[in-house]
């Protein structure tokens, strides 16, 4: 004969007591070096960020075991640094996963709100120094920008799934930059599915419209990019094939200049693991990690926070830009710059 344990109902209203976890603050133990390691911000930078975001995502509560702004921004620092699921960062501090979520994405919010005030296309005084700043890495004229996209890697998405498969076969999201001779990101598309080309994001991007609208000579200055853009008379691309002496020495002078992007990239993404690593979210919070450390990139650089050693590069006076009358498109005005700088 089956006995049939019937549940008690005494037992079944009671709800299991929640475990509040304590809150590690690692930041109190360490000197300015292991903090900068494992949160890439001296302690005043994390003060300046605190403050930053202060307003947005203080809690107003009155609950004992609710996050300070300190806590927030701490817990969204090392995501961000060290690249490691929501739930290992929550183990480490003593958070939930959950609690570790909302707090990232309350503060990611916040610093996109600032976006406008690090993120920005150069004035016209700027421009002289970004001018000066790149001549002197490449050695190239009148560069105010160089652009190039870079691959963030997604977990396959649940929707449009196909459109993020990128031309080496895995999930991403395509991100368009460009960045000034210090590296500073000045503008930013992080928008777009992997499989979106390069060309594509920049043909329908506001910049492209700005530099349209806006480029009336060539002493307003160019963007460098790579072959997979087109030339134009505000973006310059090397030659496929180069013909003689001067268009080999600017294509060399070019590249020269141009790895300067490629640097940026390298160092927001060794200052920021978790755009190394498969980010496990949907692509519009995946969009805004990207935005966010692009903010934090050029707050770092702001703040003078040491990454690794700049390349050595020789200093050298910018020649004067004479007044160009000749066709006004990108490739007449590309043999201008070859046949007038690299002649000898």
């Amino acid at each position: 004969m089956a006995f049939i344990v019937q549940p008690n109902a005494a037992f079944m209203n009671i709800r299991p007591q929640r475990k509040l976890k304590e809150f590690r603050n690692f930041s109190v133990e360490f000197n300015e070096m292991e903090l900068h390691q494992r949160y890439r911000f001296r302690r005043d930078s994390i003060d300046y960020i605190i403050s930053l975001v202060r307003d947005d995502v203080e809690r107003d509560t009155k609950r004992n075991h609710a996050l300070t702004v300190e806590m927030q921004v701490l817990v969204t620092l090392r995501f961000l640094a060290s690249g490691s699921f929501l739930q290992v960062v929550g183990d480490t501090v003593g958070l939930d996963k959950s609690t570790v979520s909302r707090t990232v994405d309350r503060v990611c919010d916040a610093l996109v709100r600032k976006r406008h005030q690090f993120i920005k296309w150069p004035s016209v005084q700027e421009k002289d120094k970004i001018k000066k700043g790149f001549f002197e890495i490449g050695g190239f004229p009148n560069v105010i920008g160089c652009i190039d996209g870079t691959h963030v890697r997604i977990q396959a998405p649940t929707q449009d799934e196909p459109a993020y498969v990128n031309r080496k076969g895995w999930h991403s999201i395509n991100v368009q930059a460009v960045c000034d001779d210090k590296g500073n990101i000045t503008n930013l598309c992080a928008s777009w599915p992997g499989s979106t080309h390069d060309s594509h994001i920049f043909r329908t991007s506001n910049l492209r419209q700005h530099l349209e609208a806006n480029h009336t000579r060539i002493s307003d200055g160019f963007v460098l990019g790579d072959s997979g853009y087109a030339c134009r008379p505000y973006l310059l691309t090397p030659y496929l094939h180069p013909q003689g002496n001067p268009q080999q020495r600017y294509n060399d002078r070019l590249c020269r200049t141009r790895v300067t992007i490629e640097r940026t990239f390298g160092r927001l993404k060794r200052r920021f693991h978790v755009l190394h690593s498969e980010i496990r979210m949907n692509p519009g919070k995946v969009c805004k990690i990207i935005l966010t450390c692009a903010i934090l990139h050029n707050i770092a650089i702001f703040r003078s926070e040491v990454l690794d050693v700049d390349d050595a590069h020789v200093r050298q006076d910018q020649p004067p830009i004479d007044h160009y009358r000749g066709r006004n498109d990108g490739k007449a005005i590309r043999d201008h710059i070859a046949s007038t700088f690299f002649a000898n």
